[in-house]
């Protein structure tokens, strides 16, 4: 089944790159490798493997990115004790310590556990025996998570570190620099997988051994399927950085990766129809047509924050078009206050809103003085939690393509790279969108009462 020319051996269970890490006994090993070639789940075979032995010893502690990854990690360990007939158990959810954090536990038949656990670095504390860390730079804290967990292997045991790239300036990323280039003075063993270094091994057989039949991939070769993972990247840096072991780089980058991971909400935004019916709702409106995308930013307040609603865009839409999309949210939801890009194209856009929805309207010239302060604004509301952003793929690729720039005559330039994915349009949406909600109550004006969805009226003083 399927088009893959790279053929691995008959019945082998991992993938050469998959065997060398499994068989790599390293007290310290560290790998830097493409998202989705199968490496927590060869892991998870190493650690089963080792903890189902008679003679071994000591607990095994994984920390995932998540909740769910925790899980889905003990799963493959269940997984493969049942293929291992190691008679291992199931135990749970489990309490590991007296501060409430837990973990799911798989017990073992010599009474070792696997406990699997989300990325709290404090549940690290205190715990003796093997450590792995998961997705290690996708952490909120890859550096205390690291300080917690490694001396947790002082009475023996191993420390195994994974994960893709994010960014230069990320803690995995200096540990691997140290590695590599200033002498490896923590000792680390280095390994490193590509996509490319994956479909050289096999990984396409192997994947399209497990797809159904019907589904395109299999009529792919490597090099084809190189090509779709590239083209349905955002941009040519998230593909580098995902799938081709290159960090973004975070001196150029206005946005850095680990504020954008600090910001992300834990879960996608149900989107605008979800909201209730009197909920306050903010807009930020980035206008484009042809080459660039149109972007609605939709936000809502709760505890404090700015929370994404929903990001809506277009291209290549009539203006009639764009008007309908934000006339609709207007006149359906309570929208306390909306700025408009009114440069160029928009000049005339923001120009009917505002004679349609009077003040509720904002119309933003940008310029390089407007654009200063509403960038370092947003980055400024992300930094401090007071703005979130939904944890998207194609929202992150934009936010990284705003480049700050300073003239010899010191002056401030924002820009971005024009892509098929836009120019950094819903980044600008998004700082609209906090303009709008941080100066809400400053261009609140008296002479105006709302007079419901879809109109205003004057009230002379």
């Amino acid at each position: 089944m399927g088009r893959a020319k790279n053929i691995p051996a008959k019945d082998a269970l991992l993938l050469p790159y998959q065997a060398a890490w499994v068989a790599d006994a390293s007290r310290l090993k560290i790998a830097e490798k493409s998202r989705q070639i199968g490496w927590t789940w060869a892991t998870a075979y190493g650690l089963v493997r080792r903890k189902a032995l008679r003679g071994a010893k000591r607990d095994a502690w994984i920390s995932s990115r998540d909740d769910i990854q925790a899980r889905l990690f003990l799963e493959d360990c269940k997984g493969f004790a049942g293929l291992l007939q190691t008679g291992a158990r199931d135990l749970g959810e489990k309490a590991v310590d007296d501060d409430g954090h837990s973990a799911y536990v798989l017990g073992m038949a010599n009474g070792l556990r696997i406990h699997s656990m989300s990325s709290n670095p404090d549940a690290q504390a205190g715990k003796r025996g093997d450590r792995v860390l998961d997705e290690f730079a996708l952490h909120p804290d890859p550096r205390k998570l690291y300080s917690i967990a490694y001396p947790g292997i002082t009475w023996g045991g191993s420390l195994e570190i994974f994960s893709t790239h994010r960014g230069t300036g990320n803690f995995f990323n200096q540990l691997l620099e140290e590695a590599k280039h200033k002498g490896n003075p923590k000792g680390f063993s280095l390994h490193r997988v590509t996509l490319e270094d994956a479909l050289d091994q096999g990984f396409l057989h192997k994947l399209q051994g497990a797809l159904p039949a019907e589904d395109p991939r299999q009529e792919m070769d490597e090099a084809e399927y190189f090509d779709f993972i590239k083209s349905g990247c955002a941009d040519e840096e998230t593909f580098a950085q995902e799938y081709m072991c290159v960090p973004s780089d975070d001196a150029s980058a206005f946005i850095e990766w680990a504020l954008l991971d600090r910001a992300k909400l834990p879960v996608p935004p149900a989107g605008l129809d979800a909201l209730p019916r009197d909920a306050k709702v903010w807009l930020g409106v980035d206008v484009a047509r042809k080459k660039d995308l149109f972007a609605i930013w939709a936000a809502v307040e709760e505890a404090g924050m700015l929370v994404p609603a929903e990001v809506r865009t277009l291209r290549g839409e009539s203006y009639a078009a764009m008007e309908c999309e934000l006339y609709g949210i207007m006149d359906e939801h309570d929208v306390v206050r909306c700025c408009v890009d009114a440069t160029g194209i928009g000049n005339q856009f923001a120009e009917r809103a505002q004679a349609r929805y009077g003040w509720k309207v904002e119309p933003v010239i940008f310029t390089a003085a407007t654009k200063e302060t509403m960038a370092y604004a947003l980055r400024g509301g992300m930094e401090d939690g007071r703005f979130r952003i939904p944890d998207d793929p194609r929202v992150f690729a934009d936010f990284r393509g705003v480049r700050k720039t300073v003239s010899p005559a010191g002056t401030v330039r924002f820009d971005a790279a024009r892509t098929e994915a836009g120019h950094s349009d819903i980044f600008w949406s998004a700082a609209l969108c906090n303009a709008a909600h941080e100066q809400a109550a400053a261009w609140t004006d008296p002479r105006f009462v709302g007079a419901g969805r879809g109109g205003y009226e004057e009230r002379r003083i």
